[in-house]
């Protein structure tokens, strides 16, 4: 079978790129699919994860403004799948150009889009801006001309009412049989440095705990383009903190550290609690829209926080740091709990969905 993606891109070092590179590497590798990729103005550019060398990687240039940009996506796009000719397009892009593609372009092809992120992502303190509840209502119009549009979480479910819709969650992507001792005082965050990520809450909480835990420190991975983290936490005095570009081995990271944080406003997944949890950390995450609970097992394999609030959070992350029995408890929790996402067990679903169609 043929499958192609369509994505922005391959290059970041985010969620859905991750996840993509695990998908297309063992869809081709243990399952026998001819898998393309189509990304945009990525020629000649490394991808930040590594991809099985049987995946088939293109780029598409589009630029100028919105009219030209998209007529140059269309016409790239319509070439490719005529030269493909792929069974299934499965389309990984968030924004509201990739709705557009089973209207535009020519195939006999079965669609399916990914979403890969909570239609409260871009919300700000006052709330969901308007142009993007406009554009929600747009997708949901749009999207009724896929044969499935597949979610992460039973909790995204609840933001669309269409009926093709289906669950299908991100997989772990590392496969190890090594785990955190947790006994190295460091706490760890990953993930972009964006309001939706909810860091200054992270910051906030840090300066809470910091003068009471000299002895720990709290590292952040992501990609501060603005470095206004870095300044907020010089503002509120803070010591043990460290401020680090994302790395593609993050799996060292995690080993090398005792628990894993996860200050979010809202989540499409939250790829990094059960990349935490494969190492055996114990996590601490806000009960936020839509995804941390449908992985955390409260006060079992770790906490989930009543969203935003930080007095709660401070308080359950002392008690992991004050005791080295909890942390191996939840962290032992968290090995079995998390194996429900193994790569394996996920792409399965996907291989299945395929096939269906």
């Amino acid at each position: 079978m043929k499958l192609l993606y369509i994505t922005n891109g391959i290059t970041g070092a985010g969620g859905l790129e991750r996840v993509l590179s695990v998908k297309a590497s063992l869809l081709t590798e243990l399952f026998g699919y001819e898998v393309h990729i189509v990304s945009l103005n990525e020629i000649g550019k490394e991808a930040f994860f590594s991809f099985s060398d049987k995946v088939r990687k293109r780029s598409i240039v589009v630029s100028g403004n919105p009219m030209s940009y998209f007529s140059q996506y269309k016409k790239g796009v319509q070439i490719l799948v005529e030269e493909i000719q792929p069974d299934v397009i499965s389309v990984c892009d968030d924004a509201i150009k990739g709705f557009f593609l089973p209207w535009i372009i020519s195939t006999k092809a079965k669609w399916i889009y990914e979403s890969h992120a909570s239609v409260l992502l871009g919300s700000t303190d006052k709330g969901l801006p308007f142009h993007k509840k406009v554009q929600h209502e747009l997708k949901q119009f749009l999207g009724k001309r896929f044969s499935k549009i597949v979610l992460l979480t039973e909790g995204n479910r609840k933001e669309w009412e269409l009926n093709n819709l289906v669950v299908i969650p991100n997989p772990v992507p590392f496969e190890t049989n090594q785990y955190s001792s947790l006994k190295n005082r460091k706490i760890i965050a990953v993930g972009s440095y964006s309001f939706n990520k909810g860091y200054d809450l992270l910051l906030r909480i840090w300066e809470s705990i910091e003068k009471d835990f000299p002895e720990w420190e709290l590292n952040i991975y992501g990609r501060d383009t603005k470095k206004n983290l870095k300044q907020c936490a010089e503002n509120l005095n803070l010591k043990n903190i460290h401020f680090h570009e994302p790395v593609t081995d993050i799996g060292a990271k995690y080993l090398d550290s005792s628990i894993m944080v996860l200050p979010s406003r809202s989540e499409g997944f939250g790829m990094v609690l059960i990349e935490a949890m494969s190492f055996g950390l114990p996590v601490i995450s806000f009960d936020c829209p839509n995804s941390p609970k449908d992985i955390i097992s409260n006060n079992e394999d770790g906490f989930l926080i009543e969203n935003g609030n930080i007095q709660e959070f401070g308080e359950k992350l002392k008690s992991l740091l004050l005791s080295e029995s909890l942390r191996q408890e939840m962290g032992e929790k968290a090995k079995q709990n998390v194996q429900r996402f193994s790569a394996g067990r996920i792409v399965k679903e996907w291989d299945e969905l395929f096939k269906s169609l």
